[in-house]
């Protein structure tokens, strides 16, 4: 059978292992494709010295591979929002199927891309576009298929994941860790996605939409950094049996859909907690399977070609296909998308870690468990350390049972309006993950 012809647009770090994965194990892959895939074409800036190309037909101009009618299937692995997007929506114009690891190009536009790939009758796949090698949307939209998806959370930022591991097992602060994230290259020059939660917020709209039918709405997740957290924080929630994670949650209730990324404490003896250093995972909960975890290398060159390739396989078994058949961009046909809706941030209930620093008086404590009472939230632990040396202050560690966010606000107003109690309360959410 005649081989189909791919064209690579963009030969960085995931376009070079995409190549190399491709031509090392071209038989392997074509006995699982039932035809062979020659990459006819390769877009790029600059020479990758990874990559031995010679005898690869070579352009500067990634329209032009988006135009080639050799080629079946366009590879997007530049990057970005615009001229990804451009190429994207070009190759799709022009009958070609596409490959893309590009999350951020699926979460802001992806709605827009899948309508255009229906209308043409090609296929847009994009498992490298979340937890790298980790092939988790395939496991949501096909291997849970027969699950009402209840939640998911995620480790997916393996950046912020190393700095909060260096920050627990070492005892180091927050700017030192990030200097050497940048330096060993898990973090770019500014930070600003993967500390912020931008980055993790693309993926997590791209899971809540596969899990729960709803279109991809990035616009409306809610993202907390963790440039704030300090050890201090990190070591209290040790103390209480938690560990802080960068988490991605989204859970579904009846009111709406809860998208939201932020610091989390998770007890230390779930999986999800011991997944350490730059790896990702995934924990997702139907009600039919239960709970289950995906872990492994959420980037890098090779385990993100893995899912680029396993894609590429995929589409190619498809081609032939009738376009009704297919499974779904989304996992839920275009027609039976919910429009069930995003809450905001005020109305998702989570447990709370809150630590208070207090003047050393008595009847402190007793005012702070008022004003928590009287919002209706309930305390589940206490911590009270002893007075800090340098500024006399006492640490006070508390954490809540289960409430809506609003009424959190609302008592931490009302907690830094006492005069015992000394600057911002630090609030960081918990998740049981049961």
């Amino acid at each position: 059978m005649k081989p189909v012809k791919v064209g690579i647009c963009g030969l960085g770090t995931v376009g070079g292992g995409t190549f190399n994965v491709l031509q090392r194990n071209a038989e392997e892959i074509a006995r699982r494709a039932g035809r062979g895939i020659e990459v006819a074409q390769i877009a790029m800036r600059s020479q990758n010295p990874n990559c031995q190309i010679t005898g690869t037909p070579i352009t500067a101009d990634v329209f032009e591979v988006a135009s080639n009618p050799e080629i079946d299937i366009v590879i997007e692995l530049i990057g970005g929002y615009t001229i990804a997007r451009d190429l994207v929506l070009k190759a799709i114009e022009n009958g070609k199927h596409v490959v893309t690891a590009n999350k951020a190009l699926i979460a802001v536009h992806g709605n827009e891309i899948f309508a255009k790939a229906r209308e043409k009758g090609v296929i847009v796949a994009f498992e490298a576009a979340v937890a790298g090698g980790i092939p988790v949307i395939k496991a949501i939209r096909e291997g849970l298929s027969a699950n009402r998806i209840n939640w998911l959370a995620g480790i997916i930022n393996g950046t912020g994941n190393f700095i909060l591991t260096e920050m627990r097992e070492k005892g180091r602060a927050f700017p030192d860790v990030l200097a050497e994230a940048q330096a060993l290259g898990y973090a770019e020059a500014d930070p600003t996605f993967d500390v912020e939660g931008i980055d993790a917020a693309h993926k997590l709209t791209i899971l809540a939409s596969i899990a729960f039918g709803i279109p991809l709405q990035f616009d409306k997740a809610y993202t907390e950094g963790i440039t704030q957290l300090t050890t201090a924080d990190v070591n209290y929630a040790e103390a209480l049996g938690y560990r802080i994670k960068h988490l991605g949650v989204a859970r579904r209730t009846a009111e709406g859909i809860e998208l939201r990324v932020h610091p989390t404490l998770i007890p230390a003896d779930r999986l999800i907690a011991n997944v350490n250093g730059v790896m990702n995972a995934v924990m997702v909960n139907g009600d039919a399977a239960g709970s289950t975890l995906y872990y492994g290398a959420g980037a890098g060159m090779e385990p993100t070609a893995s899912s680029v390739v396993g894609d590429l396989v995929d589409v190619v078994r498809a081609m032939t296909s009738d376009p009704e058949n297919r499974v779904p961009h989304l996992a839920f046909q275009p027609d039976s998308l919910s429009a069930h809706p995003i809450l905001p941030i005020e109305a998702c209930e989570s447990a709370y870690y809150l630590r208070i620093q207090a003047k050393d008086h008595p009847g402190v404590l007793a005012q702070v468990a008022s004003i928590l009472s009287e919002r209706g939230i309930n305390i589940e632990s206490i911590m009270q350390k002893e007075a800090e040396e340098q500024d006399g202050l006492v640490p006070m560690i508390l954490v809540t049972h289960g409430v809506v966010e609003q009424r959190i606000n609302d008592a931490i107003v009302a907690l830094e309006a006492l005069q015992d109690v000394v600057g911002k309360v630090v609030r960081i959410r918990v998740e049981q993950l049961n």
